[in-house]
């Protein structure tokens, strides 16, 4: 019984330590407004750039007026906020790595969009764009307001405003 409730207690002691990379791919973190590590939000914040800069130029070749709009304005952004987390990283102040591609989930929506065309197309990336927005100022709110580097946590408050802009715009698109 000792042996079990040694265990039991080892386990719930580390558990905090160990959940947050867990609980952020599982989403654990962002149902209860944890922060995620400097390592997570790098690479979540670089995977959703990469992501949005590919597909909002497939919705340039693709997308309706208002999708065409709206990608301009994506590609432009999310490759700025790429720059600038890449600076912050090989300027050393910040200790992350940058993922050199997108990961499976992303890939596949990725390609899905690369396979359709008309209202398949526009329906499927409306509804990636609103929910890439609404993750994003998810993750960016957490860190700015948790995050454990001082200059990507200052960073990712002054980039909220923008993403919050973005969100709005991907709501716009589905009426």
């Amino acid at each position: 019984m000792k042996r079990t409730a040694i265990i039991l207690g080892s386990v719930l002691l580390a558990t905090p330590v160990f959940a947050q990379s867990v609980g952020e791919k599982t989403g654990v973190n962002s149902t209860l407004g944890i922060a995620p590590t400097t390592a997570d939000f790098v690479k979540e914040v670089a995977i959703s750039d990469m992501f949005e800069i590919a597909s909002n130029k497939l919705a340039h070749d693709k997308g309706n007026a208002a999708e065409k709009s709206f990608a301009t304005m994506m590609v432009t952004d999310h490759t700025k906020t790429s720059t600038e987390l890449k600076a912050l990283v090989t300027s050393g102040k910040v200790k992350a790595e940058i993922p050199a591609g997108l990961d499976s989930a992303h890939q596949t929506k990725l390609d899905k969009l690369k396979s359709q065309s008309g209202k398949d197309f526009s329906a499927s990336f409306n509804s990636y764009q609103l929910d890439a927005h609404k993750d994003a100022v998810n993750l960016f709110e957490r860190y700015a307001k948790g995050g454990d580097n001082a200059d990507l946590k200052d960073w990712a408050g002054r980039t909220l405003p923008a993403l919050k802009h973005h969100l709005e715009m991907a709501q716009n698109l589905k009426k």
